[in-house]
């Protein structure tokens, strides 16, 4: 199977490396360009793009991919296997003569359709999820599905645990998907539109909390943005300053069922916050210009009043 690899995220990680070792081995890796990180903005590679040069592998790294689509069709592949790449595949490539093109998502569409797929099943409270392996069209994520897998989604866990066992679970499915295609006798399940959610990109700003929601809606959305993009207060202390509050996973819905949203109850070293329905206990936070800490370290210096 001639294969070429379209990826860029790390949830493709452990799809990529199973094709180094197992096979096929891809072609080529088409990924984003490098881009620039932390304070210094020094310009960092895909880890995906290191391991691919490390192994020999043919690396490009278009800014639009339809830019090379002649380059890739001179490879001849007979499958694109994408995952993660964070650019929209358009006629030139779909048109390709030839070629299956088969987009790996982690959920189980047509639910959570786009970027933020596993955010969105735990923020939602579904109990499972999964990766499924669709044929690409120009519809985002609206191909007819070839193969699926799912799995249960623990009560306590954050996306990056989810994103890694998704990472992981992509390779039998992937694999199962390479099966089909070499057969010959691709499976294609259209997907019932009626049933189609989308989820665009998230910010920084979407990990505000709202403390009028219920508890149980909170520390979902807590686990559900760890770590990206995060979920942070505006908490109020005692004087009256105002400073910003990261928030993260595990909190505990507390019995404290009389305090009103953002309303604090600071008790031997505990901190419970009132919502909308409930009380949330914080367990660990990270002060505005400070480092991660315990709740209990956090109030040794600070009283906070309420968060809003």
């Amino acid at each position: 199977m001639r294969l070429i690899f379209i990826a860029t995220g790390d949830i493709a990680l452990p799809a990529f490396r199973h094709l180094l070792a197992v096979g096929p081995k891809p072609l080529a890796l088409v990924t984003q360009p490098d881009k620039p990180f932390g304070r210094k903005q020094v310009m960092t590679p895909p880890r995906i793009k290191v391991e691919a040069l490390e192994a020999g592998i043919s690396v490009f790294q278009p800014k639009i991919i339809g830019d090379i689509s002649d380059q890739l069709g001179s490879m001849k592949p007979q499958l694109l296997m994408v995952m993660a790449y964070g650019q929209i595949l358009k006629a030139d490539l779909l048109g390709m003569p030839n070629v299956a093109i088969v987009n790996l998502h982690a959920s189980l569409l047509p639910k959570y359709r786009g970027a933020s797929c596993i955010q969105a099943a735990i923020d939602a409270g579904d109990q499972k999820t999964g990766v499924t392996a669709q044929l690409m069209v120009r519809k985002l994520d609206a191909g007819d599905i070839i193969h699926a897998k799912s799995i249960p989604i623990a009560k306590d866990e954050t996306a990056g645990m989810l994103h890694d066992r998704l990472a992981d679970l992509a390779v039998p499915v992937m694999s199962r998907t390479i099966e089909l295609v070499a057969s010959g006798n691709v499976p294609r399940t259209p997907q019932d539109e009626t049933l189609a959610s989308y989820i665009g990109k998230l910010d920084r700003e979407d990990g505000r909390l709202n403390w009028s929601k219920n508890a149980e809606q909170i520390e979902r959305r807590i686990r559900a943005y760890e770590p990206w993009p995060g979920t942070y207060t505006t908490v109020v202390e005692e004087g009256g300053a105002e400073k910003r509050l990261k928030v993260f996973a595990p909190t505990t819905i507390g019995a404290h069922d009389s305090l009103k949203p953002g309303e604090v109850l600071v008790e031997g070293g505990r901190l419970w916050v009132g919502s909308g329905g409930g009380s949330l206990e914080l367990t660990t936070v990270q002060p505005e210009g400070s480092k991660r800490m315990a709740v209990s370290d956090y109030l040794k210096a600070r009283k906070p009043i309420r968060m809003v």
